[in-house]
């Protein structure tokens, strides 16, 4: 037996196959997750940018009436949701000043929090292969490496050279665990960074949204909300 990809695969028993085919998904949900976050971060982190630039516009003026009132469309990305919650719970919110923040704040809140949560699916599937593929590759292993001291238990014959092919087979799948494992762990790493970034971001926008409503309600202009 020459010990090659195509070699070891021809040796290979039934339970290190389906190992092997149990990573091979693992390992494609995986990159089926990395690809589509990565898709859905870029969009909505362009949408924001987009979003922020022209409601900044408008709320440096400091007229909030006229910020709740304007429509920039559904494509807003995850600060212009958290922002509209906000512009929304204050255009609702009663003549009242402690009223009105409170309302606003825990409405930015309430969507902060389904804003990440919402930029966190999928990634505990990562999470999942990146800790559960290298055991999966282990079990086949020992598997295999039981079947290989099996065989050389009938054969009746000891030695290296009776069973490196039965090892080098059970030792494939540790490594295709190892291969589906890292670039899930990366991502995992990777994403989950960005996730933190983006809800500090929101948590700055908001607190600065926040200080917005709370001038303009403290600067007299309970009359123009109440228009």
């Amino acid at each position: 037996m020459q010990f090659t990809l195509v070699e070891i695969w021809a040796h290979t028993g039934l339970f290190a196959r389906m190992i092997i085919f149990t990573l091979a998904i693992m390992s494609v949900a995986s990159l089926v997750v990395m690809a589509e976050r990565m898709i859905v971060f870029r969009k909505t982190r362009s949408d924001s940018r987009n979003f922020a630039a022209k409601m900044g516009a408008i709320l440096a003026k400091g007229d909030l009436t006229t910020a709740a009132n304007t429509n920039l469309g559904k494509d807003v990305g995850h600060l212009g949701r958290v922002i509209n919650s906000g512009l929304t719970a204050y255009r609702i919110s009663p003549n009242n000043k402690d009223v009105a923040v409170e309302s606003v704040a825990r409405a930015l809140e309430r969507q902060a929090q389904r804003e990440v949560q919402s930029m966190k699916r999928g990634l505990g599937l990562l999470a999942t292969v990146g800790s559960t593929a290298p055991f999966v590759g282990l079990l086949g292993t020992t598997m295999g490496i039981v079947n290989a001291f099996q065989l050389m238990a009938a054969a009746g014959s000891g030695g290296l050279g009776t069973i490196s092919a039965g090892i080098a087979e059970a030792l494939i799948t540790t490594a295709f665990g190892l291969l589906v494992a890292i670039p899930a762990v990366m991502a995992y790493n990777f994403l989950q960074g960005w996730v933190d970034a983006r809800a500090v971001d929101i948590s700055e926008s908001s607190n600065e949204f926040l200080d917005v409503v709370a001038r303009h309600l403290g600067g007299g202009a309970q009359s123009s909300h109440a228009a």
